[in-house]
């Protein structure tokens, strides 16, 4: 089954908690603070891989997760780190994040790693927190909390050469006769249900990837018919050919069909047309056949046109010479444009936290930053609790309440705890 569509949940794993212990051993008075870090847990990979052709193992795992790390232990001993978990893809998967309505990657190349969700880090031992003002703290971190995501997994194949036409013209037996492909042939429409993808060569040695895409029919980029499933993958074509039944087998107008199909490609993307493109005049061998060819190249004078007998492999060669050709060409202009092209994407920075005015002498302090501290400690604890709030007067906190007219016995919300605003701090 061809799978070029799906929806899954990525949950990065936990950091393991830092360990509050302290060294206690004969003759060795005054030992101190002895705990070691959590480890880091597992991140969620992607990496390209060139023997997949489908997203279909998503189909039935929508939901990847990875494990936490280790707890810190005694003695210093930091906790083990979750493995990550790699996920290979097909190349040409466009990886789109649901929440924030943008595009994290685009997987093209062989071996490409792409991080779609981090795993939390390690909480520190109390063993980090000594100072020579504290040389016996006895709190320690918790672990963050990995990044959860939903994405969107969408293949568009990475094909040199596109075949495209109504169902029924050829392409399929075109990709089985100049490739070693073995795609269902039967004379019905929409026979192909999804893309083929073969390797061709010509007799000079020069090889390229051809997609045989499923037929297209007018109105396609609209939902009609099976066309619109796949116009995607004709975005990454770099040459297209288009496959024409010149001997009108199903009383079609060869002229007008061609019409219909660069229109519909034209109503999908307006930069596909500007590729190039070959036609091929198929079912020469047909009575038809001659009257129709001349008509149309009347109609098109400016367009390339191979004859072919697909089902016999005659004309083939001639095709294959012209496509590497074209293939060459257009790889050279594509370096030329990459190389003097340069894209810049300005990101405007995120505030740390937001102070918040709920109702009078209610305030709430949100933000991504809060949130993060406010995993890492058990405000439960005193010790915890009086780090928590140095934290938050480090990082501006209280003077943001200060001058957002928050008053000395008002209430903060952190989370799902409250806390009294006292004299500039939070206690």
């Amino acid at each position: 089954m061809f799978v070029d569509r799906v929806k899954i949940k990525v949950i990065a794993g936990n950091g393991g908690n830092g360990m509050s212990s302290f060294r206690r051993e004969p003759f060795v008075p005054l030992g101190g603070p002895y705990g070691g870090d959590g480890g880091k847990g597992g991140d969620i990979v992607l990496v390209g891989d060139s023997n997949k052709t489908t997203l279909l193992d998503f189909r039935y795992h929508r939901i990847v997760k990875a494990d936490r790390g280790q707890n810190g232990k005694n003695k210093r001993m930091h906790g083990r780190g979750a493995d990550d978990i790699v996920i290979p893809v097909p190349l040409g998967t466009i990886v789109k994040d649901i929440e924030k309505d943008i595009v994290v990657a685009d997987i093209v190349r062989q071996g490409q790693r792409v991080v779609v969700a981090n795993g939390g880090r390690g909480g520190r031992g109390n063993a980090r927190f000594k100072t020579h003002k504290d040389p016996a703290p006895t709190y320690a971190e918790k672990g963050l909390i990995g990044e959860t995501k939903e994405l969107v997994l969408e293949l568009k194949l990475l094909a040199d050469v596109g075949l495209v036409g109504f169902p029924s013209v050829g392409k399929s037996t075109l990709l089985s006769v100049v490739t070693r492909a073995k795609p269902e042939i039967a004379d019905y429409h929409f026979t192909t249900l999804s893309p083929n993808l073969g390797i061709a060569s010509s007799n000079d040695g020069r090889s390229f990837v051809i997609a045989d895409l499923p037929g297209l029919i007018e109105d396609a980029h609209q939902g009609k018919g099976l066309g619109h499933v796949f116009l995607r993958h004709i975005e990454r074509c770099r040459v297209l050919c288009h496959v024409v039944d010149m001997g009108a087998e199903d009383g079609r107008d060869p002229v007008e069909d061609f019409k219909v199909i660069n229109n519909e490609l034209l109503q999908y993307s307006e930069d596909i047309l500007e590729r190039p493109m070959v036609v091929v005049a198929n079912k020469m061998d047909l009575d038809p056949a001659k009257a129709n060819l001349k008509r149309f190249k009347e109609a098109y004078p400016e367009v390339e046109v191979f004859e072919m007998i697909t089902v016999v492999g005659e004309g083939k060669d001639a095709l294959l010479y012209r496509l590497a050709d074209l293939l060459d060409e257009n790889r050279q202009e594509k370096e030329i444009e990459q190389a003097e092209t340069v894209v810049f994407k300005y990101e405007a920075p995120k505030p740390k936290f937001e102070v918040v005015p709920l109702n009078p002498g209610l305030w709430e302090v949100t933000g991504e930053k809060i949130d993060k501290l406010f995993d890492q400690f058990d405000v439960q604890e005193e010790d915890e609790a009086i780090q928590f709030g140095m934290a938050m007067k480090r990082l501006g906190v209280d003077q943001a309440l200060r001058d957002a007219g928050c008053k000395h016995g008002d209430t903060v919300i952190l989370g799902d705890i409250q806390f009294e605003f006292d004299e500039g701090v939070i206690e």
